[in-house]
């Protein structure tokens, strides 16, 4: 007998079909993987039809996949990660959406679907860089206006590009190149054990 998360699954094939290149159940839950230029659609429906009635956006994440796993990554590098909630229907869903341009990832915006996306793409904008077509509002929400770059970004340096003080003089804050010389302390390690798909070793706590 498949399981209430299986049969999500098959449901979601079945309803979207091409829209969706892929869709897996893994650690009972389903994710789903939308082709980019489907997306408002996918969601739509996912929203106003009552078999999935996904009518909460609990989040929007943006992931950089170039260094991801012991191999090279051969997918787009960026992505767009959207969790979704149906009270109704007590299920939740994960869409992925990949993005192929690598210096401006772009996506159409759901905020018109979901009003809580509208933050949750301005973070994505701000640390990833990825642009939302449509969004009313698109613009830095946690660095300084005039940060330079996206921190979330991979290839981003740890030391930043500028660094600010106070002058006297000018009687302002000021932006200057970094003064730090850039050092690589911490081992890149990729531990390989079963930690992150929800179990533990026996005897750990």
């Amino acid at each position: 007998m498949s399981s209430k998360v299986e049969v999500l699954a098959e449901r979601l094939q079945t309803r979207f079909g091409a829209a969706m290149s892929e869709c897996v159940v893994a650690l009972g839950e389903v994710t789903a993987t939308v082709v980019k230029e489907n997306v408002r659609e996918v969601c739509v429906g996912l929203r106003d039809e009552a078999e999935f009635s996904f009518e909460q956006l609990i989040d929007i994440c943006g992931v950089d996949y170039s260094e991801y796993g012991e191999q090279p990554w051969a997918k787009a590098r960026y992505a767009v990660v959207y969790h979704l909630l149906s009270v109704r229907n007590n299920q939740r869903v994960r869409l992925r959406v990949f993005l192929q341009d690598e210096e401006m990832p772009r996506v159409d915006s759901v905020t018109d679907i979901w009003n809580s996306a509208n933050w949750f793409e301005r973070e994505a904008f701000d640390l990833f860089g990825i642009v939302f077509e449509g969004h009313p509002d698109l613009r830095r929400l946690l660095t300084d206006y005039g940060f330079i770059g996206h921190p979330f970004r991979k290839d981003f340096p740890l030391i930043g590009n500028v660094e600010m003080r106070y002058d006297p003089d000018k009687r302002r804050v000021v932006y200057e190149p970094v003064s730090i010389e850039p050092r690589i302390l911490v081992p890149r390690v990729i531990r390989h054990d079963n930690r992150y798909e929800g179990k533990t070793q026996e005897g750990e706590v």
